[in-house]
């Protein structure tokens, strides 16, 4: 794929930014609409499992428009409970968000992630398509692989994962795909693409006039208020921080509404994407993973 320009959305700027840069901010969202602004990829490797004591394979994936995909299985470190797919958040790579679901295999679930194209060792560019082309590609390799079979497999998604995943979830359940899928956990995730791209733009005044023109560049079948509801039967719980800075609390409120049960709303007070450094916070999703 042909690379992308500087992703802007989703991350907060300076008022003292130089009117220079704006103005170049600008003509960028202009030349290629939103769909690809969502992500913020880099190959650095931050973390790995082995140096959190934790075992650990590397996979890589094929898609089927030519892109290969990495990812880590990490095995429960006793008899698995159930498997836990997590899909990151849009910026760094899996090994800056590892920290999130290092805890689960102590707690007898396996866990498997994967860096979207673009993303870590992942090849490629990021785009909206793309990235929702990867996350189903993830979740076909793992309800094929043995380990997980005859146990109950869990979809963690954060922030950007979250929306991925809440789309991934709806389809996988409407086309009555299995095995099925026993509970959904959508951690800051923002009620739709169009949405958060309109209301990110209008924040800036150069950027403003633009707010619905660039936002309607992006299909509105990827808004999760109008998605999420086609989950059900399957549980999901909602997790979203009155101190979160990046995705506004109302984004999670307006997901649990638009959620049919059965459903649960863990309100938390911890900035974006640092749930799970709170005990009690952990111990709520396995509350809701043992439930299901």
């Amino acid at each position: 794929m042909a690379s992308r320009t500087t992703r802007l959305l989703l991350k907060t700027t300076s008022l003292k930014t130089p009117l220079l840069v704006l103005l170049v901010s600008a003509a960028a969202l202009l030349q290629s609409g939103c769909s690809s602004l969502f992500f913020f990829p880099d190959k650095t490797t931050y973390i790995t499992p082995d140096r959190l004591n934790l075992s650990f394979e590397n996979v890589y994936l094929d898609t089927s428009d030519g892109e290969t995909l990495h990812g880590w299985w990490l095995p429960a470190q006793s008899r698995p409970k159930g498997t836990v797919y997590f899909l990151h958040g849009n910026a760094q790579n899996i090994s800056s968000h590892l920290l999130n679901i290092a805890w689960l295999p102590a707690e007898g679930y396996n866990v498997f992630t994967i860096d979207y194209r673009g993303y870590g060792k992942s090849t490629g560019a990021p785009d909206i398509e793309g990235a929702l082309h990867d996350s189903e590609t993830g979740l076909r390799w793992l309800v094929n692989k043995p380990d997980v079979q005859n146990a109950p497999i869990f979809l963690l998604g954060q922030s950007l994962g979250g929306a991925l995943g809440l789309t991934l979830a709806s389809e996988w359940v409407q086309r009555n795909e299995t095995p099925e899928i026993n509970g959904v956990v959508l951690d800051g995730t923002f009620s739709g693409f169009r949405g958060i791209a309109k209301e990110k733009l209008s924040e800036f005044w150069l950027t403003w006039p633009l707010q619905i023109p660039l936002s309607w560049t992006i299909p509105n079948e990827y808004e999760g208020v109008d998605q999420i509801a086609n989950i059900s039967p399957v549980p999901v719980m909602v997790i979203h921080s009155v101190r979160d800075g990046i995705i506004p609390f109302h984004h999670g409120q307006s997901l649990y509404e638009a959620a049919s049960e059965p459903k649960q709303f863990l309100q938390t007070d911890t900035p974006h994407g640092a749930t799970f450094i709170i005990p009690a916070y952990k111990n709520s999703v396995l509350e809701f993973l043992r439930d299901d």
